[in-house]
């Protein structure tokens, strides 16, 4: 073995290392109690009371069906306009298209927290403030999205189109039956970004978010911040292994696909 590619090795292990002693730090401090949250002491007694008393702490339940619907909610919107725009930016000419992209491409560029203050002013004009379509409205268009998506139409075989045409098919027939099936590989990874992104999120949904009702998962964790009888940092990893409990299992469950999926759309 080359010296550089055991460097890169070394590397790799150094890196998962970095990457994984959080997460071993959690489970620790989770199954075991207060006292030995900061000890490495492998007699110490394995309990699941933390679990109990951080989803007593909170009302999980609600936090977990608003993510759950939050998450849906913003990929299935996504799916849909974005797949409409691409398809657009990929088989039509019309006025203005190479600006019109542009502007997307631009979109790229821009943070989603320099715009906090005027989208929180725009729900406020809406009446969507503390709502769930008012978190998720933001996040409807992808320019991600458009993007990966407009490049993989752009590379299915004309002669398909063509055949579809001949028979009969109209232009969402087209789309449908051609184009999206195509492009599997590209909206499962598409997917899996979006959903860890939003299940993850946090800022934006603090800010609109006032009540239990609309109150994502992240949010509902700041009740574990509050430091006047002290933190109990075992209780603390516990309310996080559960919040990150769905990514981790389907990861888990779904590693391969995961890799397949975004090594054949080309994300790097």
């Amino acid at each position: 073995m080359s010296i550089s590619r055991r460097l890169s090795v070394v590397g790799a292990w150094v890196l998962a290392l970095m990457w994984i002693t959080p997460l071993l730090y959690a489970m620790w401090a989770a199954f075991h109690p207060a006292e030995f949250a900061t000890k490495l002491v492998w007699s110490a007694p394995v309990t699941f009371a933390n679990f109990v008393s951080a989803w007593d702490a909170a009302p999980f339940a609600s936090y977990f069906l608003n993510t759950i619907i939050l998450v849906a909610g913003i990929l299935c919107m996504q799916l849909i306009v974005c797949t409409l725009a691409a398809y657009a930016f990929a088989r039509y000419a019309f006025f203005g298209k190479n600006v019109l992209f542009s502007l997307v491409l631009i979109q790229l560029m821009v943070m989603p927290e320099i715009l906090i203050v005027r989208n929180y002013q725009t729900l406020t004009q809406l009446g969507l403030v503390d709502t769930l379509f008012g978190i998720g409205l933001p996040y409807f268009a992808s320019a991600f999205a458009i993007f990966l998506l407009r490049q993989t139409f752009k590379t299915i075989p004309a002669e398909l189109v063509e055949a579809a045409v001949m028979e009969g098919a109209s232009q969402m027939q087209i789309l449908r039956h051609v184009y999206i099936p195509l492009a599997k590989p590209v909206y499962l990874a598409f997917a899996l970004v979006s959903v860890s992104y939003h299940w993850n999120n946090f800022l934006w949904p603090l800010v609109v978010s006032n009540s239990v009702g609309s109150r994502p998962l992240t949010v509902g964790l700041q009740v574990f911040s509050s430091t006047d009888q002290g933190i109990d940092w075992s209780i603390i990893t516990a309310a996080t292994l559960l919040t990150s409990a769905p990514l981790l299992i389907g990861f888990l469950i779904f590693q391969k696909q995961f890799v397949q999926s975004f090594m054949r759309a080309g994300i790097k």
